[in-house]
């Protein structure tokens, strides 16, 4: 059985659904002819394996926003021969690609994320060509129940929705020797327990907040990752007198970011709005053994890190709530242990690559039927 995952970059492209792509194709491979069609980067059309996995770049004339241009994407939407189809949304390239291309094989969207746009632009340009793909989709995926029950774009569509939850490779996320030591080096580098938040430095992740709960705190947090707030951010830290607490370490790469979730106490995730849509740093963190501290929001991220069980959820923007949870797990080692030996236990239950893959092959066989073809024709 072939099948087609649409996105719009590939690793080592960076970002959260590209990540969840690969993870996707190279768990699926086990049992699955699993390909990738995506934007390339530059020029040139590349067709290449990464880590096993035949992958198209198509070619490129810059980018809009996080959209590559790619004028013959269609071209090679039509062109590539599978049994079934997998659009990984938000991706207006494969939404005007599907309809250009007059697709209507077999097809399953992956419903990451909703788009949250200035309403007149979405209305008229994004969801003519979103809900023409929703409605000829046989199944959506989402990754929780909370993020079928109130996407507003779903409403019309949960008879189809599955949910298959994201999952990540624990082994990836080990304590080897060598990250045993680096983690104790980084804690012998601070004092006091150690917070650490984990992501763009953009206002709905809500570091603003975060800061502000801080003041008067006897801990130590770190900041990892980039974005267009991180000067203005540092600024706050020093206007309020954290600079000795608080430090912006910037990005950090696969190793010493499972260094740093093992230096930790506890992971601090403040998002604000629904743009957060799951969070799978807070999977991260619990595969470590670290308690999680989220915010109630109209997402998966409260579904994954359970109020009193895996760690603690605050309102979002509520200053003072946070700066309860955090001096809560801060001051309170037995909980901190408690929380995160559940924490560990969830993610190896319900959320490793494993289960997420062998979930997805399920979703496609059912939806193909169960008389496969032997030889793969043009899909959708």
């Amino acid at each position: 059985m072939t099948v087609l995952h649409v996105g719009k970059f590939y690793p080592p492209a960076p970002g959260g659904m590209e990540k969840v792509v690969q993870l996707l194709c190279e768990g699926e491979r086990r049992t699955i002819d699993s390909r990738v069609l995506v934007a390339n980067h530059g020029p040139g059309t590349i067709e290449e394996r990464v880590r096993g996995v035949p992958v198209t770049r198509v070619r490129s004339l810059g980018t809009i926003g996080s959209v590559g241009v790619c004028p013959s994407f269609p071209v090679h939407l039509a062109r590539i021969r599978r049994d079934l189809t997998v659009i990984h949304e938000p991706n207006p390239l494969a939404l005007v690609s599907d309809f250009l291309a007059r697709q209507d094989g077999p097809l399953v969207v992956w419903f990451h994320s909703e788009v949250l746009r200035p309403a007149w632009k979405y209305r008229t340009i994004y969801r003519p060509f979103l809900r023409r793909v929703l409605g000829r989709a046989a199944r959506i995926v989402v990754s929780s129940p909370r993020l079928a029950e109130y996407a507003m774009e779903l409403q019309d569509f949960r008879e189809k929705c599955v949910v298959i939850p994201f999952g990540i490779d624990p082994a990836a996320l080990a304590l080897t020797p060598a990250i045993e030591a680096r983690a104790a080096a980084i804690r012998a580098q601070h004092l006091g327990p150690i917070a650490l938040f984990v992501g763009r430095l953009v206002p709905y992740k809500g570091v603003t907040v975060l800061l502000e709960a801080l003041k008067g705190l006897d801990l130590t947090t770190l900041i990892v990752g980039t974005g267009p707030l991180r000067e203005a951010l540092e600024r706050q830290s020093v206007e309020i007198g954290l600079q000795s607490k608080v430090s912006f370490l910037g990005a950090a790469d696969d190793q010493e970011l499972v260094a740093l979730y093992h230096a930790c106490d506890f992971l601090v995730l403040p998002s604000m709005t629904r743009a957060e849509t799951f969070g799978v740093v807070q999977l991260e963190a619990m595969a470590c053994g670290r308690p999680v501290i989220s915010t109630n929001l109209e997402t998966g991220v409260p579904w994954v890190n359970q109020h009193e069980v895996t760690g603690l959820v605050v309102q979002p923007g509520d200053v003072a709530g946070l700066a309860g949870a955090c001096r809560r797990l801060s001051c309170d080692s037995s909980l901190r242990e408690r929380l995160g030996a559940a924490a560990a236990a969830r993610v190896a239950a319900q959320f490793t690559v494993s289960a997420m893959a062998g979930a997805t092959t399920t979703l496609y066989q059912e939806t193909c039927g169960s008389a496969m073809r032997a030889t793969p024709t043009h899909g959708s």
